[in-house]
């Protein structure tokens, strides 16, 4: 019967993403997270050793706090209220329909001849420079800010909630939030933020390699040898990234759409292709919409067999 609820509260979340989006700021549980995140973070001490501690302290709070919350209300979830209740929880862990339609904004202004306007919808989707990026590398951005937030925002969170629940789900959000947010090489946040770094690269071991599969899985709807070149250039590039995570969904992309993907000075992902343009990206979102019906299957097939649990 638990399983049976957490399939229910699943397909409850996902219809929840793709009729209403995203909810309101100010009822938005993962705003709330990294507001709280964004407070203590400007409180870290200035010594370095300090700084370590602190941040542990910090994710470690953060993600205890937030995984707590939903652990004492799953008791009062009950009947069709609270199955709704907690599928809207749910939702606002994960994001499916924001993600889609700002990569076919990038896409829209991209087919427009709007470089600059480009470049601002990108902002959606990457926080990295985009002032000189042209209009293949805004594609190539896209793309994979498509392929790894696939990953990071809609697989992470619903695997997760099928192994441990609500706060499995809101544990993987706190993180991955705290990551977002100070976990940066760079000062202030380069000893603040390593934990949080840490964690998260723990956390999307599994979901970002189960998002490479799908990736592949759904390239074959194109073709064996689009899967195929997807599954070479995962195990051949998906090592290139910083990131022991995000090279594996993004350069499965590259693979199954035969586009190079490139962030002048960090990698080049199927590095013997031509770059992404417009139509590639519109091509992104097919790719990534498919993927993630297989990741939904894979994840339900998961919860039905009683695995995870």
């Amino acid at each position: 019967m638990k399983d049976g609820r957490r399939m229910a509260v699943v397909l409850v979340a996902l219809l929840l993403d793709r009729c209403l989006g995203e909810p309101p700021e100010a009822v938005h549980p993962v705003v709330w997270i990294g507001q709280t995140v964004g407070a203590l973070a400007a409180r870290a001490p200035r010594d370095r050793t300090a700084r370590l501690l602190y941040g542990a302290g910090l994710v470690g709070g953060v993600c205890g706090g937030s995984a707590l919350a939903p652990r004492l209300l799953e008791g009062r979830l009950v009947g069709p209220s609270g199955l709704l209740a907690e599928g809207w929880l749910l939702k606002s862990c994960l994001s499916y329909r924001a993600l889609e339609r700002a990569g076919e904004r990038v896409a829209e202004r991209l087919e427009g001849g709007d470089l600059e306007g480009a470049r601002k919808e990108l902002l959606w989707l990457v926080g990295r420079d985009r002032s000189k990026l042209d209009a293949n590398e805004v594609a190539a951005a896209a793309v994979e800010s498509l392929a790894e937030n696939l990953s990071d925002s809609f697989a992470a969170p619903l695997l997760a909630y099928a192994a441990f629940g609500l706060p499995g789900a809101f544990f993987y959000r706190a993180a991955n939030t705290a990551d977002a947010m100070v976990g940066y090489r760079e000062e202030p946040f380069t000893h603040t933020g390593r934990a949080a770094a840490r964690l998260d690269d723990a956390l999307n071991l599994v979901p970002a390699r189960l998002t490479a599969l799908a990736l592949v899985l759904a390239a074959g709807r194109d073709g064996a040898r689009a899967a195929g070149d997807a599954l070479r250039v995962a195990l051949r590039d998906g090592r290139l990234t910083e990131s022991p995570n995000a090279g594996w969904p993004m350069a499965a992309a590259a693979g199954a759409l035969g586009v190079r993907l490139e962030k002048r000075g960090h990698y080049r992902l199927n590095a013997e292709a031509p770059p992404p343009a417009a139509d590639d990206l519109r091509r992104a979102g097919r790719l990534v919409r498919r993927a993630a019906a297989v990741l939904v299957a894979l994840v339900l097939l998961g919860v039905a067999a009683g695995r995870p649990r």
